[in-house]
């Protein structure tokens, strides 16, 4: 195996010879286990975190809550996710693989569980917190476990199936929740989740086996308390610009200022912590070029991918006005396409690198964001699903490679700090994407109508994409980085 880069004690990327514990160049049967029983567990958390989408109105009536109070059944998810995230660095290098893994399905299925038969408002606001914790672990756990098993030559095409996670689930979501809505009530949204979470938790007891190397790592109480303020902060700040016509609320703008500063402390605290070996999160990552510029691509093209994913329902129903599973339906070839579309780009990723597939992808991305901003009134239907398809393999093109590239040239005890920041980003960026393209489209609707407002949003969610054509044409192939090559 070649050599990989690494920090040396000061933190700087050097090149050191490949660890004892790095991937074998085949993998095991057991590996493969391992692997799919995290895939399928992600999906199920994932599918879960856009469930709830299409339901608010429903659940507005039978709860006998308004449009504000109801919302935090999604703001107060998305705000544990961003809090839990930061964390994780530090849980998977505490604890192992299994412990982790039950710990993770154990509160989503706990979550579920108490959702189905919540009694009123305040006990469903519960059960999506503790689900919300339980997603939170997924993702990173993902990552790292397959930075562990897989070997470099074929990390492209494993990368490629969690797009499936990423992409499909969350394109499902509304569709499957529409469908439920059809025929059931709100509580089987979670009813129908709960036996498949239990069999992923079944899956996982038995077959699962520790992988990688536990550290005695103290945590830093201060830096646990410093993600709540900060990265909740950010997040409830950006959500709530979004919110109103009359332009952001002191609440909001409070939010944001307490958000950046506690973020501003978190991180000084963090590169303190590093020169005695105990962060929260290791932000020595970022000594790695590729690992920097991925992140960034991933958050620019989270930006543009959540304002596309808030913005067309929007469209479609205020505009257009498509019931709500007509809409889930109209979504759903765009989601299939990009998730179906990410293993056949992690071989063409492991075969050409990542330049060719983020430099097409970010162009698509754009041309397709540039055509959403020229829609009326009278489109037809079939051009908007063929406008969203590409830019879901715009997106397709972009997200394996990103996450690839960002997470190979990491030496093992960055692997799950890299993972989470990645997944921290992703939280901040899709709330920050969400919350600036609803404000212009709800400024511009209000002066000049909802199709100007429209039209004014996905030219701003353009003009972002055109800052991932520039990222993209410096992504540079990270494969068994050698001393002196692209990943410093």
């Amino acid at each position: 195996m070649s050599t990989e880069v690494s920090s040396n004690a000061s933190g700087q990327p050097g090149p050191v010879a490949a660890p004892k514990s790095a991937a074998p160049e085949k993998m095991s049967r057991e590996s493969v286990t391992i692997i799919a029983t995290l895939l399928v567990a992600t999906f199920v958390v994932i599918l879960n975190e856009t469930i709830m989408n299409v339901a608010l109105q429903r659940l507005m009536v039978d709860l006998r809550v308004d449009a504000p109070t109801v919302q935090w059944l999604s703001t107060g998810f998305m705000l544990t996710m961003a809090v839990v995230i930061p964390t994780t660095g530090f849980i998977l290098q505490s604890l192992p693989t299994r412990a982790v893994f039950m710990l993770a399905m154990g509160l989503f299925a706990g979550g579920t569980a108490l959702a189905s038969v919540a009694p009123g408002f305040e006990v469903l606001l519960l059960a999506r917190i503790v689900q919300a914790s339980g997603t939170a672990i997924m993702l990173p756990l993902l990552m790292t476990t397959i930075l562990t098993l897989v070997p470099l030559a074929k990390r492209g095409a494993v990368m490629g199936n969690v797009s499936i996670a990423i992409s499909v689930a969350p394109a499902m979501g509304p569709t499957v929740s529409g469908l439920i809505l059809e025929h059931f009530t709100w509580r089987f949204m979670f009813v129908f989740v709960l036996p498949v979470a239990l069999a992923a938790l079944a899956i996982g007891a038995k077959y699962l086996t520790n992988v990688g190397e536990t550290e005695k790592t103290k945590l830093d109480f201060p830096s646990v308390l410093l993600t709540v303020p900060a990265f909740g902060g950010l997040v409830y700040g950006l959500s709530q610009i979004g919110g109103g016509q009359s332009g952001p609320g002191t609440m909001a703008i409070a939010a944001l200022v307490i958000g950046v500063a506690s973020l501003t402390v978190f991180v000084l605290r963090q590169l303190r912590l590093q020169k005695s070996e105990a962060p929260l999160l290791d932000l020595r990552a970022f000594n790695f070029r590729m690992f920097t510029v991925s992140v960034l691509l991933m958050v620019v093209a989270m930006m543009a991918l959540f304002g596309g994913v808030i913005l067309l329902p929007l469209y479609l129903q205020e505009i257009r006005g498509l019931g709500s599973l007509e809409t889930g339906l109209a979504l759903l070839p765009g989601g299939l396409a990009m998730g179906l579309l990410g293993p056949f780009i992690g071989r063409l990723f492991d075969k050409v690198g990542p330049l060719p597939l983020t430099l097409t992808g970010s162009v698509l991305m754009a041309l397709a964001l540039w055509q959403f901003s020229m829609l009326d009134a009278g489109t037809p239907v079939w051009w908007i699903i063929t406008l969203h398809v590409g830019l879901s393999f715009g997106l397709a093109l972009l997200f394996t490679p990103a996450f690839t590239t960002g997470l190979n040239p990491l030496p093992p005890h960055l692997y799950s700090h890299g993972s989470a920041i990645m997944s921290t980003a992703q939280q901040v960026a899709g709330a920050a994407g969400t919350a600036l393209l609803v404000s212009i489209f709800a400024v511009v609707s209000a002066a000049s109508g909802l199709v100007a407002g429209m039209s004014a949003a996905f030219l701003t969610a353009t003009v972002i994409a055109l800052a991932a054509v520039v990222l993209s044409a410096m992504m540079r192939k990270t494969e068994g980085a050698a001393p002196g090559h692209g990943a410093h």
